[in-house]
């Protein structure tokens, strides 16, 4: 008996194996994957799951062993794993469909009316189990239910049965091939619960994926020109293992790397009609039929700049039916992530072009006032010393012509420190022995903007000596500080007050003061730390420091 028994439970488990097999076939296609992942079914789609349980359940019916005129068969296992994990929709009609199926071929049987029953509840028993139980519980209370509705199944045998001889042979036979069959719905449920977990496996993995290619971009993304987005092409071609792989804006092609590359850009340079399309309608492209030089896999992604397409990422591969869902999602995060990079690149350019343009108009301020300033100092020689005017006129020449030819804006600290040696000349000359300037040097070189320190020296001379009664000092020192150069110009003059202070952390300052805002203003912008400025007992100590500039 105990042999029987073994076989009549391995026929259970064979006929819930080509259930298994039939959904195992069923979730490698795209359809009934996307409606399993689904937490809002479509009615359509919920219909579609439901004739699928049902057919299993009738088909269950029809390959039942016969035994004592009963059937060995796996309807509950359909009814119920269907149900628990779809939901009533699926449960209730699997159940009462397949029970009225198996009354009505079998309606003078022993067992037809306990199977109809047992159906039934079954549906009942799924639908509760849908609603009131954790999904991480499903397959184990499937397996509890599974083993329930068939020892009600076996009771219901004896108990509707008139032959009790024959109704206590049938359940000798089947119940324990029948009761242990049950452990097939939870190997059933765990199997489309594992679809889920296999599609959230492969949006992690692609989801890191992007955020690897976009780690890896981003300091390229920062410079945005044809060299670093090629840099980038090679980097997304290699995590994606494509053949070819371009940038492109609106109109043309900016970067390509691949099969081709020596040739592509000179050649299309222009995008085509099929970037165009995608550009257009702001949507991913996919063509897994191509035949264009060599490529028959095409996916074209549009990149997104303040709410309008910018430009494209296209990846090719030669193998047709190379663009898979999973390469699809990836590209659909990565396309933000470089979209958003490329927002951000273009943010910094314009922060930076913002700066150079205040920098320049700062500088535009400083360079007539210094001028006045030093006509005013000539003009007063040239009734004195007439001479001695001629030579500054000339050396004021020579500085003024120096600053127009140079092209850059930034120069080495030794020829400002010349500037401002010229225009103590000139101040010298006008202020005699009340003025006395001392240069405290290293051999450092480090880039700073043209007209740095004249204007905190001309503010110690016009603000500090020339008001004071006795012969006043302005101290220059530039030194290395570690990693940095401080430069630190003092006078013992008249103090600054600290009402002037104020106003220039605040941004309170008036007109007159132009040179010590402006340079406060230069290197807080160009270093991030301005002007730090010391009242002395005598006099004022003023103190920045500077970076070697790239």
């Amino acid at each position: 008996m105990y042999t029987e028994q073994f076989m009549m439970l391995l026929a259970v488990f064979e006929r819930a194996a080509l259930m298994l097999m039939a959904l195992f076939f069923l979730t490698r296609t795209n359809l009934f994957q996307h409606i399993v992942i689904k937490t809002q079914r479509h009615p359509v789609e919920t219909a579609l799951i439901s004739v699928l349980f049902i057919l299993f359940a009738l088909f269950s019916n029809y390959t039942g062993v016969n035994v004592e005129g009963s059937l060995i068969n796996v309807r509950i296992i359909a009814v119920l794993s269907g149900g628990i994990i779809f939901g009533p929709w699926v449960a209730i009609p699997a159940g009462i469909i397949s029970g009225v199926h198996r009354y009505i071929i079998d309606m003078d049987g022993p067992t037809s009316v306990a199977c109809l029953i047992s159906s039934t509840i079954a549906g009942l028993l799924a639908t509760w189990i849908h609603f009131r139980c954790h999904k991480k519980s499903y397959a184990k209370w499937g397996i509890i239910a599974g083993m329930f509705c068939e020892i009600l199944t076996m009771i219901l045998i004896v108990v509707l049965s008139e032959d009790k001889e024959l109704a206590y042979t049938i359940v000798k036979h089947i119940s324990v091939p029948m009761i242990g069959g049950a452990v097939c719905i939870g190997l059933i449920i765990k199997l489309v619960q594992d679809l889920d977990d296999e599609k959230d496996l492969i949006a992690a993995k692609q989801a890191k994926l992007a955020l690897d290619i976009a780690n890896k971009t981003l300091p390229y993304f920062r410079k945005n020109n044809r060299d670093s987005l090629t840099k980038v092409c090679s980097i997304i071609r290699a995590e994606t293992h494509a053949d070819a792989v371009a940038i492109t804006d609106v109109k043309d092609v900016l970067a390509y790397v691949g099969i081709g590359q020596k040739d592509y850009l000179d050649t299309y340079h222009q995008i085509s009609e099929m970037t165009q399309q995608a550009v257009n309608s702001g949507e991913q492209i996919i063509s897994n039929n191509l035949n264009v030089h060599g490529f028959h896999s095409l996916l074209i992604i549009p990149l997104w700049e303040s709410g309008a397409v910018s430009g494209t990422l296209k990846i090719f591969y030669r193998q047709p039916h190379h663009i898979r869902p999973s390469l699809r999602e990836m590209a659909i995060g990565l396309s933000q992530l470089i979209s958003t990079q490329m927002e951000v690149s273009r943010l910094e350019q314009l922060k930076t072009m913002t700066s150079k343009a205040e920098l320049s108009a700062l500088q535009s301020k400083i360079n007539p006032h210094f001028l006045f300033n030093a006509l005013n100092a000539i003009s007063t020689l040239v009734r004195i010393n007439p001479d001695k005017a001629r030579q500054l006129i000339a050396n004021l020449a020579d500085f003024l012509r120096y600053n127009l030819e140079r092209n850059n804006d930034f120069i080495d600290i030794q020829e400002e420190l010349q500037q401002v040696r010229d225009y103590v000349a000139i101040e010298q000359a006008r202020f005699g022995n009340k003025l006395e300037v001392t240069f405290d040097v290293d051999d450092v070189h480090p880039t700073i903007p043209c007209l740095l320190i004249q204007p905190l020296v001309e503010n110690a001379i016009q603000h500090g000596i020339q008001p004071f009664r006795q012969p006043g000092r302005v101290n220059i020192a530039v030194k290395r500080d570690g990693q940095r150069f401080k430069i630190t110009i003092q006078n013992t003059g008249v103090g600054i007050s600290q009402n002037v202070i104020d106003k220039l952390y605040n941004g309170t300052m008036e007109s007159h003061h132009i040179g010590l805002v402006n340079v406060h203003q230069r290197i807080l912008l160009l270093y991030g730390e301005g002007l730090h400025i010391k009242r002395l007992e005598q006099g004022t100590e003023i103190v920045f420091y500077v970076n070697e500039l790239n």
